[in-house]
């Protein structure tokens, strides 16, 4: 068995994968924009990410944009039988690098049509609808626009199943009652929990949770503990909050991303962590200020 494999496995796209996958937005280059810094190390990861036993891997096609998609066809086409790629659409890149959203029935279409070419596919595995909200996370609004669309390219064979990222719960709620919904991509990590109670309700569903920004939104105090922790055990702050992020729930999924192969190895390294019930609870202690706090 490898480390990978100490993940466990879960549905995603109607396929059983390994809780552990690999995000390939770093491999581009600074502010996931233009090309990544050294091309062969990017191709590198990962071959090393295949290796290892990783069968998930999240792009889209507006890292670079263009730029991961295209190294992840140089490096690992013809693609392993049992890997899942899943890919998101709803932004396009600006030439100063900005991010604008793009969910026009004509930017969807172009933008699906723009992965299956660079990703060398005749049909994607996943699409995550990424919607935009109000700059800093979700906000409310209708869905069905934008997935009436997608949900076109599904019928026309060129999109497998679908999923939501930066979503409510509302949102979930309104776009499983238009199609099925393969998996729900939204911040979350130890210190950001507003997604508890949804997360425990897609598990219900046997719906997929990929939480993004694993580390993101620590206050130093937070940092400090998960630090200490992550000490007692001889593990890394960010093994820990991935080990973590594997025993809050079945259902979720993790993408963390890196391009450099020693941290490659480092994240895969938090699927073999035990963590034991007072490191538990001094981590769910992290969640619990950051609401108190109104975090």
């Amino acid at each position: 068995m490898s480390i990978v494999d100490q993940s466990g496995t879960y549905t995603l796209g109607g396929r059983q994968v390994k809780r552990l996958g690999y995000g390939a937005m770093q491999l581009a280059g600074p502010g996931v924009f233009g090309p990544p810094r050294d091309h062969d190390a990017a191709l590198a990861v990962l071959r090393e990410a295949i290796a290892l036993g990783i069968d998930h891997i999240d792009t889209s096609d507006f890292y670079g944009p263009h730029v991961t998609n295209r190294l992840i066809r140089e490096a690992l086409a013809p693609y392993p039988d049992d890997l899942l790629i899943v890919t998101k659409v709803g932004a396009r890149r600006g030439s100063d690098g900005s991010w604008i959203p793009a969910a026009s029935r004509e930017e969807l279409r172009q933008a699906v049509h723009d992965n299956l070419r660079n990703l060398g596919v005749e049909v994607l595995d996943v699409v995550n609808m990424r919607f935009w909200g109000d700059g800093h996370g979700p906000a409310e609004g209708s869905v069905e626009p934008a997935l009436t669309v997608l949900a076109e390219l599904q019928s026309e064979g060129l999109v497998r199943h679908i999923g939501l990222s930066n979503v409510t719960p509302a949102q979930v709620r309104e776009a499983r009652g238009l199609c099925e919904i393969a998996c729900v991509q939204n911040q979350y990590n130890l210190a950001h929990r507003h997604d508890d109670a949804l997360i425990d309700d897609l598990a219900e569903q046997g719906i997929a949770y990929v939480p993004f920004f694993p580390l993101g939104g620590f206050t130093p105090l937070q940092s400090s503990t998960l630090s200490e922790v992550a000490a007692g055990l001889g593990a890394t702050p960010m093994q820990v909050a991935l080990a973590w992020l594997l025993r809050r729930a079945p259902n979720i999924l993790l993408i963390p991303g890196t391009s450099s192969v020693a941290h490659l190895r480092e994240n895969v390294a938090a699927a073999a962590i035990e963590l034991p019930a007072s490191a538990m609870a001094a981590l769910d202690g992290i969640g619990a200020r950051a609401s108190a706090s109104g975090a």
